[in-house]
């Protein structure tokens, strides 16, 4: 049985409380599924962002896409995480990733380490999440609980990290990520994005369709069994509405520069060119290849985006 679709947007950086209320509410009216917060330097924090998100919707799921786990300590990401889960009414999705960018370990005083070691700490933050979770507490809190009569603080989602929190998204494109996603994830997400070699980190390239046809494959013969109950997420790059498809190309690769042909470009899975309809049945070839079932769009295309969620369900309900 197919999956259905489900979309959402991140969100930004807002100057007011009503701002962000007016940008969730329009998300709903807009027929999305879920917002997203960022974890970087310079733009609102996580977790406060979400909680106001929860409060101005009825139904959003809210969620983190995705956390630097260099930025967080597990014992504390877990108070976080419960209690944002707990003020939302168990409506918290959790993303963790690994970090990209340099520039903002080096700000905060982190220091930044290879590769292989950053996905080593993701790997042992979602491990040691799943325990904190999972646990009645701490010990040491556990005659004060009993005598005032106090809950352990625990998430209300009982589904992801083995039936002990809220559901896990991760995601990228390195193979270490690409594991971790398919031995713990139950939301994988395929970035679409390719850090440039030997270029900064955080130079980043737009993903071909082969290449996002070997990182799904990557994932599944990893995952096993577990492949067919994952969510499969694709990060939206960019979505524009034109009546020239290729033009458009044309000139956005202008933009993204020699790395892909125009074809390539339009037969990218993370970019979306064309007239509503022809981004719908893009959506929808995509899950056929890839099995994409869930499309997250930076903020600034959600609304040009919309549209095409709407028309994807139309063509989802006649099957």
């Amino acid at each position: 049985m197919l999956r259905e679709f489900r979309f959402s947007h991140g969100l930004e950086s807002y100057e007011s409380y009503d701002a962000v209320v007016a940008e969730c509410r329009r998300a709903e009216r807009l027929g999305y599924d879920a917002v997203y917060a960022a974890d970087h330097l310079g733009i609102a924090a996580p977790f406060p962002l979400l909680v106001a998100a929860a409060q101005a919707t009825e139904r959003l799921k809210v969620g983190t896409l995705v956390l630097n786990a260099a930025f967080w300590n597990p014992a504390l990401l877990a108070r976080e995480a419960a209690t944002a889960d707990i003020l939302t009414g168990g409506r918290l999705e959790l993303g963790i990733g690994a970090g990209h960018m340099k520039w903002e370990f080096d700000e905060a005083g982190i220091p930044w380490r290879a590769f292989g070691e950053r996905a080593d700490h993701l790997r042992d933050t979602v491990r040691e999440l799943g325990r904190l979770f999972a646990s009645d507490g701490y010990e040491q809190e556990a005659g004060m609980r009993t005598r005032f009569g106090l809950p352990a603080l625990r998430p209300v989602q009982r589904t992801g990290f083995d039936g002990a929190g809220p559901p896990l998204i991760v995601g990228g494109t390195g193979d270490r990520v690409l594991d971790i996603a398919a031995e713990y994830a139950d939301i994988v997400g395929i970035a679409g994005v390719y850090q440039v070699r030997g270029e900064p980190p955080g130079t980043m390239r737009l993903g071909t369709a082969a290449e996002a046809d070997e990182r799904v494959r990557h994932v599944r013969e990893r995952a096993g069994a577990r492949a067919d109950r994952v969510e499969w997420q694709a990060l939206t790059q960019m979505a524009v509405v034109t009546e020239d498809r290729q033009a458009e190309a044309e000139r956005l690769l202008e933009r993204f520069g020699p790395s892909m042909s125009r074809d390539e470009l339009l037969e990218c899975p993370f970019v979306f060119i064309g007239t509503v309809e022809e981004m719908a049945e893009q959506v929808m070839r995509n899950r056929r290849r890839y099995g994409f079932t869930h499309y997250t769009v930076h903020g600034p295309y959600a609304e040009a985006f919309a549209p095409v969620v709407a028309r994807v369900r139309e063509l989802a309900a006649r099957g």
